[in-house]
């Protein structure tokens, strides 16, 4: 996914098993953020800083998701143990995650794996693509995109 593009319509679990279909969200900038595993350091770290973020986000009305592979019972258990702020959607067949691009071929600790590489995007009230971050490094990322955020809220 690049700039421009229309964001693929989704439905998926939340952490409650409540589906969120993207339909929902017509006329609502958001950021969707996709994720490798609950409960690993970065992943962990990742969503507690943009739960850090949280109500500067929904003070612009804009909300965050996680997106993983993970079953909505285990981002539930995620969600209560780290005391995260944000929705985490289930994506266990890789529907949304493969139409993203935010799965392939990475590194880890020197092996070769597939699975899914940290990608963000900012969805704007048309459902097209505003921002897209590839390859996240985790340190600063959230802050990064609230700055994006912002930046765009204000350009409304």
């Amino acid at each position: 996914m690049e700039v421009g593009e229309l964001f693929p319509r989704f439905a998926l679990p939340d952490e409650e098993g409540e589906m969120l279909d993207s339909g929902m969200l017509e006329g609502v900038r958001y950021v969707i953020y996709f994720y490798p595993r609950d409960g690993t350091p970065g992943c962990t770290k990742e969503a507690s800083d943009f739960t850090a973020n949280h109500a500067k986000f929904m003070f612009r009305n804009i909300p965050v998701f996680g997106v993983s592979r993970d079953k909505p019972e285990t981002h539930k258990r995620f969600k209560e143990k780290n005391q995260l702020k944000i929705k985490l959607l289930s994506d266990p067949d890789r529907e949304l995650i493969d139409a993203v691009g935010a799965w392939g071929t990475k590194n880890m600790y020197g092996k070769t794996t597939e699975g899914i590489i940290r990608t963000t995007f900012i969805v704007g009230k048309d459902g097209r693509v505003e921002a897209a971050w590839k390859k996240v490094k985790v340190d600063g990322h959230a802050d990064k995109v609230l700055e994006m955020a912002v930046s765009l809220y204000k350009g409304c």
